[in-house]
């Protein structure tokens, strides 16, 4: 039944026009960064043989295009998790939903996985830029996997938060800001703050991010986003347990 909703969610966002349009635009602005990496690798050459052990190209061009792929995302999210509940909550078909023979849990898994899927498969041009590379030089494997991984974990916390703003209200529109704000807010509240023990880097998913970004597979990163996700999965199938209960 998961599979049938996440079905049902990717087949609409797929034919709605202004998504291939997010699609293209995307595309082009990753492509521009990759290039534009390309040629500041190329103009720090010299400088690069003068060193010991200088940073590979998976570090100097990979790792900070999946960088800025997670900054992009912070502020596309919302405009796809606002849709998810809200918009049917106005249009009035999630109550249609709701009287199918599905559980509050499995409409939840189901839109959160079918959002998933379809960013992930928007981002997918990422390592497949990354792993052109391999075609001129050697690459940093460790480095990649851990920025996917990083970058998945950190897209389905961005989607489970919108989705429970989006269970909030009625308006798409507000629930796209309310989500957007969230998370800009953590995001600045993290790098707003100088003290290395501040609670507001371990509340923000960037920053965890960012072990993920320099190749650090650390465990309590892992358990952050499993708990973040967790935690506004459960609170949106309260939420709708709440309202249509």
């Amino acid at each position: 039944m998961i599979f049938l909703i996440a079905q049902r969610e990717l087949r609409s966002l797929l034919t709605t026009p202004s998504t291939w349009f997010v699609l293209a635009v995307l595309q082009c602005i990753f492509s521009l960064f990759f290039l534009g990496r390309l040629d500041e690798l190329l103009e720090i050459q010299p400088q690069l043989a003068q060193l010991a052990n200088p940073p590979g190209v998976t570090f100097i061009v990979a790792a900070p295009l999946f960088n800025t792929a997670a900054l992009l995302l912070m502020m596309l999210a919302p405009m796809f998790t606002m849709r998810l509940i809200a918009e049917e909550r106005r249009n009035q078909t999630l109550v249609l939903l709701l009287s199918s023979p599905l559980s509050n849990q499995e409409i939840v898994l189901g839109k959160f996985a079918g959002l998933l899927i379809f960013l992930l498969l928007m981002t997918a041009s990422i390592p497949l830029m990354a792993c052109s590379l391999a075609l001129g030089t050697s690459l940093d494997s460790g480095l990649l996997i851990a920025n996917y991984l990083g970058l998945i974990l950190l897209t389905a916390s961005y989607i489970a938060l919108g989705l429970y703003i989006s269970a909030l209200t009625k308006h798409p529109v507000i629930a796209a800001i309310g989500a957007f704000s969230i998370l800009a807010g953590l995001w600045l509240a993290d790098i707003g703050t100088n003290v290395p023990d501040s609670p507001w880097h371990q509340l923000s998913p960037l920053y965890h991010f960012q072990n993920f970004n320099s190749g650090l597979l650390d465990s309590r990163d892992v358990v952050f986003f499993v708990l973040f996700i967790s935690a506004f999965l459960l609170l949106t199938i309260k939420r709708l347990n709440r309202i249509y209960g």
